[in-house]
């Protein structure tokens, strides 16, 4: 028998970003690895502690940070509605344990009551979670000297790029690009440089055993004790509480 509602589990190798469009609200989540994702002008980091909720039809571009095991459920008509196209949340215990139960049934076979609990549940615990989006995201500019200027900060983040010689590099002055840092992005330049290097942080904590503080000096930050403030301040926990949080239940 074929299934409305059911679980895939798949893996990928890191690649580059490509768009993925699905006939239906669907729920993904990393159980390992950690993925990217891109829509409607803004950008969010997906490692195990968070799960999306995406509308059916709507375009997401997903790059593949790390090698990733993926589990996502797809869910049949009537089962939610999604209040936006795309939100991205932190998990529960509960919401992972669901994942890790319902990953036994996929589109086809059989399938007994307590399957279809089990899903109801998980739909129920997403639902519920998608109410309180995560605070891990980064606005994606229009504009491309904005673009280019966010290139060059990412790749540069262990060496703090001085703002007036990226201002020159992407053909803008000092003045206009704070401008439009604070027009398009709703923060500072500085204030931008300290959410992409706390994202960067859980990105290498989610996907390698890097120790922490090679973690700090990656991510330009050279004092551990600075890097653990700011960490906790962006995400509400220690470096080391938040690696914890990954781990398999």
């Amino acid at each position: 028998m074929t299934w409305d509602t059911y679980c895939i589990s798949t893996r990928f190798e890191a690649a580059g970003p490509a768009t993925f469009r699905m006939d239906r609200h669907y729920f993904v989540h990393a159980l390992s690895g950690v993925m990217r994702l891109e829509a409607d002008g803004m950008r969010w980091t997906l490692p195990p502690a968070r799960g999306a909720l995406i509308a059916a039809g709507h375009p997401v571009d997903i790059t593949i940070l790390s090698p990733v095991a993926t589990a996502s459920v797809l869910f049949g008509a009537g089962a939610m509605m999604p209040r936006r196209p795309l939100v991205v949340f932190e998990v529960s215990p509960l919401c992972r344990e669901l994942v890790r139960v319902c990953r036994a049934w996929g589109e086809t076979g059989d399938r007994d009551a307590y399957a279809t609990q089990a899903f109801a549940m998980l739909a129920a615990e997403v639902g519920m979670l998608a109410l309180t989006p995560s605070l891990s995201v980064l606005n994606a500019p229009r504009d491309p000297a904005l673009r280019r200027a966010l290139a060059m900060a990412e790749a540069h983040l262990s060496e703090g790029l001085a703002f007036d010689a990226v201002a020159r590099a992407v053909g803008r002055s000092p003045r206009t690009l704070a401008r439009r840092f604070a027009d398009e992005m709703g923060q500072s330049w500085r204030d931008t440089l300290r959410r992409m290097r706390v994202i960067r942080a859980m990105e290498l904590l989610a996907a390698t055993d890097a120790q922490i503080a090679d973690v700090a000096f990656q991510v330009g930050y050279g004092s551990l004790s600075g890097f653990n403030a700011a960490f906790r301040e962006f995400a509400g926990c220690a470096p080391g509480d938040y690696r914890r949080s990954l781990a398999p239940r």
